[in-house]
């Protein structure tokens, strides 16, 4: 199994805390979303993937999987424990309902093409684009905030989904100097899940093509 992954892309970041949460060990693959005009867009990669978008999970049978929610669903179906969408259809639906306010409303417009396009088209300098940045990750986790409850996870004392979905958000959050004094229940279940082996190996940092 091979992920074709950047250190610091959110999605891949949630596809590698799925594996490492399922043991299920896969060979690393950089492409660099920067180097040589960002690596996604070489023929080689779009033959993967021809969307041109990190992460793709290339199986032993050559299929190739994409889109990090619908590789993390499959990653459930076919290793089903521990169970990343678990409980009844109301307690998955919760799950779902917190990880795609992060994966639906937040992250596709922070994503590095889109920064790069208010750049292009925009003139965006690095001040306006952290701005656009926060401005989004601050709408997000006020709705997700006023969502969670006491729970040690997202929903309920295992992490899911929605954690998975959480945690590098709240990485890119930190590292745009987002100020998260107003989310001390995003701020506790991410504190949590660093703890777990399976989320801290999975931090950019730790990657082997970090820089």
């Amino acid at each position: 199994m091979k992920l074709y992954d950047y250190w610091r892309s959110s999605a891949a970041y949630r596809v590698r805390i799925a594996l490492n949460l399922k043991e299920i060990a896969y060979e690393h693959i950089c492409v660099h979303l920067v180097k040589d005009g960002g690596q996604q867009h070489s023929d080689f990669y779009r033959s993967k993937n021809p969307q041109g978008l990190v992460p793709a999970l290339e199986l032993d049978t050559g299929d190739v999987l994409t889109q990090s929610m619908a590789i993390m669903e499959y990653l459930d179906e076919t290793v089903p424990t521990p169970a990343l969408l678990p409980g009844n259809a109301l307690h998955r639906q919760k799950i779902r309902s917190l990880a795609q306010i992060i994966s639906a409303d937040i992250h596709p417009v922070n994503n590095l093409r889109i920064l790069q396009y208010l750049s292009k088209e925009f003139d965006a300098n690095d001040e306006d684009k952290a701005n656009w940045y926060r401005t989004w990750i601050y709408k997000g986790f006020d709705a997700l905030e006023a969502r969670l409850g006491e729970d040690a996870f997202c929903v309920g004392d295992q992490p899911t989904l929605a954690d998975i979905c959480l945690v590098p958000q709240v990485y890119n959050a930190l590292r745009f100097q987002c100020d998260m004094t107003t989310y001390p229940k995003i701020t506790r279940i991410n504190e949590t899940c660093l703890k777990l082996d399976a989320f801290a190996k999975a931090v950019p940092e730790n990657q082997p093509d970090a820089v």
